[in-house]
């Protein structure tokens, strides 16, 4: 299952300048580690965005709809 929580967080921390000021005020170690873990969130996005969509289109534009979506 996915905590939404934890993704809420995550995306604070993104987005409210915190990684931002980590990585300026780190050691060049902590600095690769934050890349890595960025780069690994873009994986991440990347084939989460892909499942979305095969998701969504799986059965056709009816299946998002609900169109379809008993079994006769």
């Amino acid at each position: 299952m996915i905590d939404m929580d934890y993704l809420n967080r995550l995306q604070e921390y993104l987005t409210n300048g915190d990684c931002e000021f980590e990585f300026d005020n780190c050691d060049e170690e902590k600095r690769y580690e934050i890349l890595d873990g960025l780069e690994k969130l873009m994986d991440v996005a990347e084939h989460a965005d892909e499942l979305a969509t095969k998701l969504i289109f799986k059965g056709g534009l009816g299946a998002l709809a609900g169109v379809g979506s008993e079994k006769e």
